[in-house]
């Protein structure tokens, strides 16, 4: 099509015109279009660019397709142009209270509530204007915005999608990181009325192509030109896309040929049309009354969120607008931020852990920082953040650097850190006692005698060592804070917080909440409060939120301290799962409980004693579809013992396997320097050996394992050790860090089963 162009058809004198202007120059692109093959892609392409609803910016829209000469004239006849009959009709759906000035001034449509998610920028603007909102330090340009600023760029984005003919309720995919553009096209998509579909780029491509695909989207918002050339090849043979959205670099990075028969907008570009048309409509009042006027409601979807478990396909959650809204308006009394407050980001923001937090903390008035895995170290020193949200690997990757970082001390510092840290373990255990936090199962209250007698006790022991323990913090852990930063708290989520790292940061002055939720509760229905941090529980249910725990059986409902499957209902559970009716159906009863899968139990309340202030608290003790059936028919909860193993320095990451074996087994990911050097104290090799022997590390490992699950339930006997780490690239984790077990087994299918033919003939 190079070299073809449109003649321009001079513009009409009169508004009364327009209308056939308009029609001539469809005609005419449709007539030309149409015989043109290798333009087949505008015959769809052609109704939003050319809609007379959608004409805001011919000058701009010029500039998207290059090859062709559009009908250029100025901005007032072009706002005659839109304030013309031919607008009659259009259907805007709208977040009320966020495009508040934007709908008819007889205010029957505007509402100073939240109805949607987007609604909250708007409370927000007007309250924290001028503070800064986001600061996204590693992308090109580094950008940081006030909320004034980011509202802004939310409501442009908005109207952008408009103009280029997104419609609501149409899904559009949203395949992007971190970032604050993620966070204006996450909005400007709620905001219009449309549904977004999100993932990050580190999925595998025919994953993202089955989510596109299975969710119906009409187009695709992309982090960038390297990411999108992944997806080129595959996309533009087997998926279906309107238009493309690159949030970041430059389109000249395209790659050639993938592309030639979809338009593709820049943020820029998509915020500057969304800008122009935003003036055009809030200055013309014919405008606004020729347009048709829809408000989102709070059962609309807001967002389909593709599972991303450990095992099977992923599942499309509906959340809507209500369910997020309930997340946003309850999780103050989990965080209770203030303004002024930072956060530093590195989760995937599409995943509705991160997400959920984010949209609740910027009504708080705080300050984002997008920080990624690799930088997270160097961003906590620097920022000095005073809350960071996260997942169980990064306190772990936490707790290892601060044990590295003291074994690697002089043997006086060494000696002194170990000791004042095991002071510190004491005190705080002694401590929980007397504030009536210690967990406990049982359902047995003690007198109130004995209750009496063991406060007293552990408030002389807890005096006797708090000495120490201040004079640890100003001697260790301050030093560890200063490192660190989260002054406040850390939140862990996405996955149970091993009991060793829960003491260890409570220990050493770091407070950490550990909660608890699922993509299908959007997603938290339950924190440890920082007025009840009960270590060893998820806390109690948040605002609005119910749990009970049955028997995976019967269904009947158990008793606290007793172990089962664990159901809870809210306002926050999902709407259901995308064109998947029989798996919601599984999900979801008739009364609204939602089955999570987990297994656990409720704290038994006590009026007096070590355990008063516990009750009603949910413990969990692992997923019911990991249980291990042994071939004696015991069942086997391998969260306990791979728990116990991760203690040690030398297993980097552990999978115990067994189902239908005499025994159990696990699959090791060995810390090879740590192994190294632990043979080397060990005198198993030379001081100055550079490798160690496949052999040689096996037994090390395995006595290893043995000394950290000794007090198990069940032990492990063979193990095999594999090089190759379980990461997110290779498909054996999650994008938020948990292992995905059935791939890993399924992987190392064949030595699994080597292993136990081997143990069995000895």
């Amino acid at each position: 099509m190079l070299g073809t162009s449109i003649n321009p058809i001079k513009p009409p004198s009169s508004s009364a015109s327009w209308n056939c202007y308009y029609c001539s120059c469809e005609t005419r692109m449709a007539t030309l279009l149409s015989s043109t093959s290798s333009f087949d892609y505008y015959n769809h392409s052609l109704h939003f660019l050319f809609s007379p609803s959608k004409l805001h910016s011919p000058r701009i829209l010029a500039s998207k397709l290059p090859e062709l000469r559009f009908p250029v004239f100025s901005p007032s006849k072009s706002r005659v142009f839109c304030e013309s009959k031919t607008q009659e009709g259009q259907i805007r759906r709208c977040s009320p209270l966020l495009e508040k000035a934007s709908l008819p001034s007889n205010g029957a449509l505007a509402s100073d509530e939240w109805k949607a998610v987007p609604d909250i920028w708007r409370s927000s603007a007007e309250k924290h204007g001028d503070r800064v909102a986001v600061v996204d330090p590693y992308h090109d340009p580094p950008s940081t915005m006030t909320y004034k600023q980011l509202e802004q760029e939310i409501l442009d984005f908005t109207e952008g999608l408009r103009v280029i003919g997104v419609s609501p309720e149409e899904k559009v995919a949203l395949f992007a990181d971190n970032s604050c553009r993620w966070l204006a096209a996450d909005q400007g998509i709620m905001a219009m009325g449309a549904i977004n579909v999100v993932r990050g780029s580190r999925s595998a491509v025919e994953e993202l192509l089955h989510i596109y695909n299975h969710s119906e989207s009409v187009g695709l918002v992309v982090d960038n030109p390297e990411f999108f050339n992944r997806l080129a090849g595959t996309f533009s043979s087997k998926a279906t896309m309107r238009f493309i959205v690159l949030l970041w670099g430059e389109k000249v990075c395209l790659s050639s040929g993938e592309t030639h028969s979809v338009p593709i907008f820049s943020y820029k570009e998509i915020i500057e049309l969304g800008r122009e048309s935003r003036v055009a409509h809030i200055d013309s009042h014919d405008a606004r009354q020729g347009c048709k006027y829809e408000i989102i409601g709070s059962d609309d979807i807001a967002t389909i969120v593709y599972t991303s478990g450990t095992t099977g396909n992923p599942k499309g959650v509906m959340l809507t607008h209500k369910n997020l809204l309930h997340q946003i308006e309850n999780l103050w009394d989990v965080v209770p931020t203030e303004a002024g407050d930072r956060f530093l980001s590195m989760l995937p923001t599409w995943h509705v852990y991160e997400r959920a937090c984010e949209y609740f903390t910027f009504t708080h008035g705080i300050e984002q920082v997008y920080s990624t895995v690799r930088n997270l170290k160097d961003d906590l020193r620097h920022y000095q953040p005073q809350y960071l949200i996260s997942v169980p690997l990064v306190y772990e990757t936490l707790y290892r650097g601060i044990q590295k970082q003291i074994s690697t001390s002089s043997t006086i510092r060494k000696l002194i850190a170990v000791s004042f840290i095991r002071v510190s373990l004491a005190y705080m255990e002694f401590k929980r006692i007397y504030e009536g936090l210690y967990l406990t199962r049982n359902t047995e209250q003690p007198s109130y005698l004995a209750s009496m007698l063991d406060c007293l006790w552990a408030r002389i022991i807890a005096a006797i060592l708090w000495p120490l323990h201040v004079l640890a913090k100003k001697l260790v852990y301050q030093k560890i804070h200063s490192s660190i930063g989260i002054s406040k708290a850390g939140v862990n989520g996405g996955g149970s917080l091993p009991m060793h790292l829960d003491k260890f940061f409570e220990a050493i002055g770091v407070t950490v909440q550990n909660g608890y939720g699922l993509t299908e509760s959007s997603p938290v229905v339950a924190c440890r409060r920082p007025y009840c941090n009960v270590i060893g529980s998820i806390g109690h249910p948040i605002q609005h939120t119910e749990f009970k725990v049955v028997d995976s059986k019967t269904g009947e409902v158990l008793p606290p301290g007793t172990r089962g499957i664990v159901k809870v209902r809210g306002p926050q559970v999902m709407k259901g799962y995308y064109k998947n009716p029989l798996a919601t159906k599984q999900a979801l009863d008739e009364d609204g409980w939602l089955d999570t899968g987990d297994i656990g139990w409720i704290a038994p309340h006590h009026s007096v004693g070590r355990s008063r202030r516990c009750g009603g608290v949910i413990v969990l003790e692992g997923r019911a579809k990991d249980t291990i059936v042994l071939s004696s028919g015991e069942n086997v909860e391998p969260l306990e013992i791979e728990e116990a193993a991760m203690r040690s320095s030398l297993i980097q990451q552990i999978v115990v396997v067994g189902q239908d074996q005499r025994r159990l087994a696990a699959i090791i990911v060995s810390n090879k320097d740590e192994v190294l050097q632990a043979a080397k104290v060990s005198s198993i090799v030379d001081p100055d050996a550079a490798d160690l022997g496949r052999d040689k590390m096996t037994s090390l490992l395995y006595e290893e394992l043995s000394k950290w699950t000794s007090e198990c339930s069940f032990q492990v006997r063979p193990i095999l050790v594999v090089d190759e780490p379980f990461t997110i690239d290779c498909g054996l984790m999650t994008p938020t860090m948990k292992i995905r077990r059935d791939q890993v087994v399924a992987k190392y299918k064949e030595e699994i089963a080597n292993l136990y033919k081997r143990d069995s003939q000895n």
